[in-house]
């Protein structure tokens, strides 16, 4: 039909070199090339999108409408690509509403250019979506606002989400291989105990003879699982639905996020992400210009750990007091020295942002390391682990075997 929409995607390159994507609705390639000629921005590709027949787009609810923190790191990246090319922010916003894949964000961000189009500021606009957007944005833009920076702002965010999802996204590939393997022999598990095993059994009972130990301890193994299977997968689906309500309750981690940082092999790696958080927040909304009392109260509540948040605070009451930024963190364990000292520097020579960039820097590159060599440490420890209990039942089940001449004589 003449005239009818089709989704296109595009790509350009910003003023900084950098290649940025996205997708826009537009009648034909062309419309979409002056679009973004208005931009002020030269496309590289431009292709259209199919989103018909298999391809089309599925909806779960819950699960598609997500907005994760890469959908906001790759708004913010156009949105300050946009306003650094001259455009105003309500049309930035109107062209991203138009653009955004995430048909959840796509809202949110229409709202957004409502409040905005009315006289709201944009920071203020974004912190009425408080589980969307992440307070570190919301300061930094409004500290980018007050300053006349935005666009700097919201490079720096972005750059600054970016990092923090190629950390978790290390993290996730280094550990799926392992998580995988445990759960598939698991199953394996009590798929033998609860199919196979009883048909051993059955069949040496049935001569008459008695069972060794070992496999008597199978059988009972096997007689309790066919009972417990049931109210055991209820159990861990009522947990799962606790643990999503009630995971981020202070209760809960006022005692998990200690043990995260002492649990043996994984607690190093625990700690120097939550360290690797800090540094990066910290350093962002000092370079953004954010207050100093205002940005350690809110990169305490963004390092996921309350160990963290709590030598944070004790920060801000140093500070208050007149006294140095670094000299409290010294008194927690979860800063290593050389953090400290680093900050010490970067807080005398007035580069403190600079300084904890390299911090974090250096902790993402320890956590990628250490993910490997936990990787590596793994994957032949469990294959022993799971070698042995798949042996020792293989084991229990023949050995029977042994006695059957016996029996049939």
């Amino acid at each position: 039909m003449a005239g009818q929409s089709k989704t296109y995607e595009y790509a350009v390159r910003d003023r900084a070199g950098k290649l940025v994507k996205g997708r826009v609705d537009a009648p034909n390639q062309a419309a979409v090339a002056n679009r973004l000629r208005e931009m002020g921005m030269a496309a590289v590709s431009i292709s259209e999108v199919n989103t018909g027949g298999l391809n089309a787009e599925l909806h779960i609810p819950g699960i598609t409408d997500k907005i994760s923190l890469k959908d906001i790191a790759v708004m913010s990246r156009q949105l300050a690509t946009m306003i650094d090319a001259g455009l105003s922010l309500l049309r930035a916003l109107t062209i991203l509403t138009e653009q955004t894949e995430n048909k959840a964000l796509q809202k949110i961000l229409n709202q957004v250019r409502t409040d905005v189009e009315v006289g709201t500021s944009f920071s203020v606009a974004l912190a009425k979506h408080p589980s969307v957007f992440p307070p570190l944005m919301i300061n930094m833009v409004k500290a980018g606002e007050v300053g006349g920076f935005l666009d700097q702002t919201l490079v720096s965010v972005a750059n600054n989400f970016e990092a923090e999802v190629k950390l978790r996204g290390k993290i996730k590939s280094a550990m799926t291989y392992p998580v995988v393997i445990f759960i598939v022999a698991i199953l394996a598990t009590i798929g033998m105990l609860i199919f196979i095993v009883p048909v051993f059994a059955g069949m040496f009972t049935e001569l008459g003879g008695e069972l060794p130990t070992p496999t008597k301890i199978l059988m009972a193994m096997s007689n309790f699982i066919k009972v417990a299977i049931v109210p055991i997968i209820i159990g861990l689906v009522i947990f799962a639905v606790w643990w999503g309500k009630h995971k981020n309750d202070r209760a809960v981690r006022e005692k998990l996020d200690p043990w995260k940082l002492r649990v043996p092999v994984f607690g190093k790696l625990f700690q120097k992400i939550a360290v690797s958080r800090f540094t990066r927040n910290f350093g962002t909304m000092i370079h953004a210009g954010v207050p100093l009392l205002q940005a350690l109260d809110i990169v305490g509540e963004t390092s996921g750990n309350l160990v963290i948040e709590r030598a944070a605070r004790s920060v801000q009451e140093s500070v208050r007091r007149g006294e140095s930024l670094a000299g409290p963190l010294s008194n927690h364990s979860v800063f290593p020295p050389m953090v400290v000292q680093m900050m010490a520097v970067g807080e005398d020579t007035g580069a403190l942002d600079t300084m904890l960039g390299k911090v974090a820097d250096f902790y993402d590159e320890e956590v990628e390391a250490t993910t490997e060599q936990l990787t590596s440490l793994i994957e032949p420890l469990m294959i022993v682990v799971i070698g042995s209990i798949i042996g020792s039942m293989v084991i229990a089940m023949y050995l029977p075997i042994f006695k059957i001449f016996d029996l049939i004589k």
